[in-house]
């Protein structure tokens, strides 16, 4: 695929564009795989029709779900609209996916606390942020100095999932291992403004352009930053960038493992079980959906599900016997 001429157009056409780095290897990877279904014809030969049987194709031959299914059109869409320059029929009538979407995981509370014996101390305040604050991971890794209001015992979320900004809670026992990390960060800063190759740290064009003196300035580093400076991918300029978000993925198998939980555990069990026991402990659920950011109250009642379906909503008959 990284050989490919087209494709490399088109991931430094988004770049050049300041597409998101995960969005644009989204977008590249579903477009190699619609170009390979079709026996790797350039998709300037191909129509809508033929864009309506690979969509059908990853739901009748694939079963993938419909927010996959969703982020493959928008890829074609994009291919077409912007690279092509010829736009697909949006009225297509492709097979669409009726997977029912799998109820969340969520740790007890006994469990987060085993988790949290077994953390590498690199890792742990990122997770504990997961959990105590129900942040996505890559909300937990883009967060910079200044988003950490210690006298409202609040962190302030900006361009979550679908550009919303909102305010979350932090738990006032993570004020000393956060500015811990600060006082981390200030090390690494001093380190960079002294490195003439240093070109500061990234910051989205828009917000570049204005605050011009942000990039080398301590508020606006990551708070969770890489320990080596990289090239920036769209302008190949020496920055340093937060953690990899593989380095959280894999670590919390690990911990996982330690801490003897057999679950399917992934760093968004955090933000669901941050959810689940606020629900749990009384929390009404507006406040969690503000919480947790979602558009659609509907997307926060999967977490009453959870508790319905266990102890809390079903009396199992079998416990009427036990009772005699």
């Amino acid at each position: 695929m990284s050989n490919s001429p087209f494709l490399t157009f088109i991931k430094e056409h988004m770049l050049s564009r300041h597409y998101a780095l995960r969005t644009t290897q989204a977008y590249i990877y579903w477009i190699h795989q619609y170009i390979l279904y079709h026996n790797k014809q350039h998709p300037r030969t191909l129509k809508s029709q033929h864009v309506e049987d690979f969509l059908s194709h990853l739901v009748v031959d694939k079963n993938y779900a419909r927010k996959t299914q969703r982020l493959a059109l928008n890829a074609l869409v994009f291919l077409y609209r912007e690279i092509i320059q010829e736009p697909i029929d949006l009225d297509m009538q492709f097979r669409r996916s009726d997977k029912s979407k799998k109820l969340p995981t969520v740790m007890s509370q006994e469990e987060i606390e085993r988790f949290f014996t077994q953390c590498s101390p690199l890792y742990k305040l990122p997770y504990q942020l997961m959990y105590g604050s129900g942040l996505r991971l890559m909300e937990c890794l883009r967060l910079r100095v200044q988003d950490i209001d210690f006298e409202y015992k609040s962190i302030r979320i900006w361009q979550g999932k679908g550009g919303q900004n909102r305010i979350v809670t932090v738990a006032p026992e993570l004020f000393p291992a956060i500015k811990k990390q600060q006082q981390t960060v200030n090390d690494y800063f001093r380190q960079d403004v002294n490195n003439s190759a240093y070109s500061g740290v990234y910051l989205p064009n828009a917000l570049a352009k204005k605050y011009p003196y942000a990039e080398t300035s301590l508020e606006w580093q990551f708070l969770f930053p890489s320990s080596r400076l990289s090239q920036d991918l769209s302008s190949g300029e020496l920055r340093r960038h937060h953690i990899h978000p593989t380095a959280l993925q894999k670590h919390i198998k690990v911990v996982c493992t330690k801490a003897d939980i057999h679950k399917s555990i992934s760093c968004h069990t955090l933000r669901h079980s941050f959810a689940t026991h606020l629900l749990q402990n009384g929390a009404d659920i507006r406040t969690v959906q503000e919480q947790l950011g979602h558009k659609d109250i509907k997307t926060t009642q999967i977490y009453t599900h959870i508790i319905d379906r266990g102890a809390n909503g079903v009396v199992s008959p079998l416990s009427k016997i036990f009772v005699k």
